[in-house]
């Protein structure tokens, strides 16, 4: 039996309002674990729900902790699907990524047919950012207040007239290589190189015909870097967000390498056994280390006996105290405001 889980506050405003609002092609993201998406699926017998998740653990989650319906598509995809709905529905949390809010409220209203309803909904009952985002679409916003959260409705009664594009092309230099990087907004890092790439990459060297894993790829600095200073490498990039893997194909795309492949993935298992000489990681600082823990499990599992894993971190204690459960020949070292830790996988 599935464990209950509450349904955000955002997602359950919008429950509320949406049951008095007619529509059938239905448009959805998720705060939570789809439960706004699975609601309407389960009691609009005529209807087409699409739920789009960025993530891929998180499109998971969508499908296991509720009962599926086969009105109900749950999409793993770095945009919603080209094809027109009659209503929208947009939960969003106040400490959420503003720029990545905008472009989903685009895409929504993009995707609208005229006389389709847009719905949004914020967990701030003192909300105007929302609000204000609304009213550029269309000046006869409808707000409706909640002690927790306030929800916006407006109908579409004209096309978008310009689309405001929320990808950024940057380039920066590595070993003589000039690196052209394309990011997104819900990307790691969007808009800018991140210096603990930058670490990564001056911390190692690439050999001809090196096999390098790049786990938690991002908009795919480290890969791409590496992918040019020899194009005999091959490199594997994996990340869990589906628009990670997007700008990383790009990327490749922008450098003219071939020798990136991409995969969409949040586990340990990425198909190609003990295959790699070389695996490297920034790992998010949330989560208490359990995604730490989870890309040492991935770097140990995917490396070939006597290949070596390299982290780049600004917390090195975990890794001074944790490194050895996976990996021999440890250490841990300062560059500039960060540390890098390796280890090489056991030969026995």
């Amino acid at each position: 039996m599935n464990k209950t889980i509450e349904t955000p506050v955002s997602e359950q405003r919008l429950i509320e309002v949406a049951e008095h609002l007619p529509g059938t092609r239905i448009i959805t993201l998720t705060v939570g674990r789809g439960q706004l998406a699975h609601r309407m699926a389960s009691e609009r017998f005529d209807a087409a729900v699409d739920c789009v998740v960025l993530d891929a653990w998180q499109a998971e989650q969508v499908l296991v902790n509720r009962v599926s319906s086969p009105r109900l598509q749950v999409l793993c995809q770095p945009d919603l699907p080209e094809k027109s709905y009659d209503l929208a529905l947009l939960p969003l949390s106040f400490d959420g990524s503003t720029e990545l809010s905008r472009d989903w409220m685009q895409q929504m209203y993009q995707q609208l047919e005229i006389g389709g309803t847009l719905v949004a909904a914020v967990n701030n009952h003192k909300d105007r950012w929302l609000h204000d985002q609304m009213k550029a679409f269309d000046k006869t916003v409808k707000p409706q207040l909640f002690d927790d959260a306030v929800v916006y409705t407006i109908v579409k009664r004209t096309p978008l007239k310009k689309l405001k594009d929320f990808h950024c092309e940057l380039a920066f230099r590595d070993a003589g290589n000039l690196v052209k990087l394309v990011t997104r907004p819900g990307v790691f890092s969007h808009r800018q190189l991140d210096n603990g790439a930058r670490q990564l990459l001056d911390a190692v060297e690439v050999f001809p015909e090196s096999r390098i894993l790049d786990i938690g790829c991002g908009s795919g600095a480290v890969a791409l870097g590496l992918a040019k200073r020899d194009p005999s490498a091959q490199v594997l990039a994996v990340d869990s967000n589906a628009r990670a893997i997007q700008c990383t194909q790009w990327g490749a795309k922008q450098n003219h390498v071939e020798n990136v492949e991409t995969l969409l993935a949040h586990g340990t298992e990425y198909g190609r056994g003990a295959f790699f000489d070389m695996a490297l990681a920034n790992p998010p600082y949330y989560s208490d280390f359990r995604l730490a823990e989870l890309f040492c499990q991935a770097a140990q599992q995917n490396l070939r006996p006597g290949g070596r894993a390299v982290f780049v971190t600004k917390h090195p204690h975990w890794y001074e105290t944790n490194l050895g459960r996976w990996f021999e020949d440890t250490e841990v070292w300062q560059s500039r405001r960060y540390h890098i830790a390796s280890g090489v996988r056991p030969t026995n």
